[in-house]
């Protein structure tokens, strides 16, 4: 975009998020962010303009100001920023675990041996990557937490849909604790 005269004297504010708008469609929406007057000035230069972006012709497009759900890079999950998130350190987006990603090889229980296994596990031998699957700590399902298969970073934009995930998880998480101490579940 540097390189286009349209953009020559627009500073972006945030690096531009690419999303396809749909799973099987040719066509994907880019969302960015420019540093700006107060009376718009500079988007006022932008919007309704076209511009070529390598072999495809654009189109910009104002929005209203919908910055999404945030999803935390210190635990991973959704609704909260990094800056506001309680959790005593960080987790691994990949198992979930008490380390960082760049130290998931070196600290995951799933590439230690454990020779005490039915099965014994063998150690992932030194340079290698986690061959292992992994169940995504929003979905369950078998991706990293920040994986755009996630159904709750493809509903990023949708705030109802997380208000709703995040109450059934609230009523899980209560019936859980119900039944452990005895109780009825609702």
């Amino acid at each position: 975009m540097k390189y286009i005269n349209l953009f020559e004297n627009i500073s972006l504010a945030t690096k531009p998020h690419i999303i396809k708008a749909s799973p099987k469609s040719d066509m994907a929406i880019i969302w960015f962010d420019i540093w700006d007057t107060q009376n718009s000035s500079k988007a006022k230069l932008l919007i309704n303009h076209s511009f070529n972006l390598g072999c495809h012709i654009t189109m910009v497009r104002a929005t209203n100001m919908n910055p999404g759900v945030p999803q935390c890079h210190n635990c991973w999950k959704w609704g909260h920023s990094t800056f506001s998130c309680r959790a005593h350190g960080s987790r691994c987006q990949k198992c979930s675990g008490p380390h960082k990603l760049e130290h998931h090889r070196e600290l995951a229980w799933c590439c230690k041996a454990n020779p005490k296994l039915n099965s014994p596990r063998l150690e992932t031998a030194q340079g290698l990557s986690c061959p292992h699957f992994f169940k995504c700590i929003n979905c369950k399902g078998e991706h990293m937490a920040d994986n755009y298969k996630c159904p709750f970073w493809r509903n990023q934009f949708n705030r109802d849909w997380h208000s709703k995930k995040a109450q059934e998880a609230r009523e899980t998480k209560a019936n859980s604790i119900r039944l452990a101490i005895g109780g009825k579940k609702l």
